[in-house]
């Protein structure tokens, strides 16, 4: 657990808005040295003024986090200006929605290669630089936070391509944590399933590459997009609210982080289901107007 962040490395991909720029200010009050990554430039822009006028030093990088080589860039970049990073949050992602057979092969390489790829290179890039400066100093503590969701651990329909790439998220994390037990007592992990936080995931076709351009959205599609927005837009936890459990989890070395703890009952409904070698419960018991008006629309 990191008890003492003054002076410290974060590397924050996704900083330019959302949990990874909330955390970035949390970072600056404590004193941290700021890597902000972002494929958006003008956000990311703004975040290093921010952070730098905040008296902190600061890293700023455009990087596609699904690409190898950038984010191999990334890591020599980071490791030469500061050295291991104690802090690595590696959570940029792209929302999406429609029903699973409508999302084409470049839908699925776009939100795979972001928030599952971009997850596989912060892990196999960072936590060797963070094993072997734990090896040399007894005293350095370091903790890798990935960015999943509470779609990592349910299954709401019309959500398919965005749910199997958290659902890949949590088990890589879950792993991650249990190999780091084998090697180290200095380098932890931790996962962050957020619920409908208003972070601007939602509106990440902003971002979207631009050779899927020119594929119209199917109805499902559209209709997802409205559902997620209205869904959060009327959250009322704040990213801020999310950023300060990052931190609480890292100074209690808590693996799992949970915007809304009350969705729990239905990822318990789910596991109950799986034990019982049941079929999958109704994602909409709790809220049945949902699920109705849903198949409504598709079956329009």
């Amino acid at each position: 657990m990191i008890t003492d962040f003054k002076g410290k490395t974060a590397v924050l991909t996704g900083a330019g808005s959302g949990f990874g720029l909330e955390c970035a200010r949390i970072g600056a009050r404590l004193g941290m040295n700021l890597v902000l990554v972002d494929v958006q430039q003008d956000a990311l822009d703004r975040a290093q003024v921010e952070m730098e006028a905040a008296g902190v030093a600061v890293l700023a990088r455009k990087v596609d986090v699904s690409d190898a080589g950038q984010m191999e860039s990334l890591a020599a970049a980071v490791e030469q200006r500061f050295g291991a990073p104690h802090f690595v949050f590696n959570n940029a992602g792209v929302g999406s929605g429609g029903l699973i057979w409508e999302n084409s092969v470049r839908d699925w390489e776009w939100v795979l290669g972001v928030n599952v790829w971009g997850v596989i290179h912060g892990v196999r890039l960072f936590t060797p630089m963070m094993l072997a400066a734990a090896k040399a100093d007894p005293a350095y503590r370091g903790h890798i936070v990935n960015t999943a969701s509470m779609a990592g651990l349910l299954t709401p329909p019309n959500m398919g391509v965005y749910n199997v790439s958290k659902h890949a998220v949590v088990s890589l994390t879950e792993t991650l944590y249990q190999d780091l037990r084998l090697v180290t007592d200095q380098v932890s992990a931790s996962v962050l399933c957020p619920y409908f936080v208003s972070t601007g995931i939602s509106q990440s076709h902003r971002n979207r590459p631009a050779e899927l351009a020119d594929e119209k959205p199917t109805q499902s599609q559209l209709i997802g997009q409205a559902m997620t927005d209205k869904a959060v837009t009327s959250g009322k936890v704040t990213a801020a609210e999310v950023a300060q459990k990052v931190f609480d989890a890292m100074t209690t070395d808590r693996f799992y982080i949970f915007s809304h703890p009350k969705a729990l009952g239905n990822a318990r409904s789910r596991f109950d289901a799986i034990c019982a070698a049941e079929n999958p419960p109704d994602p909409f018991v709790e809220r049945p107007e949902i699920g109705i008006a849903l198949r409504a629309q598709l079956r329009a």
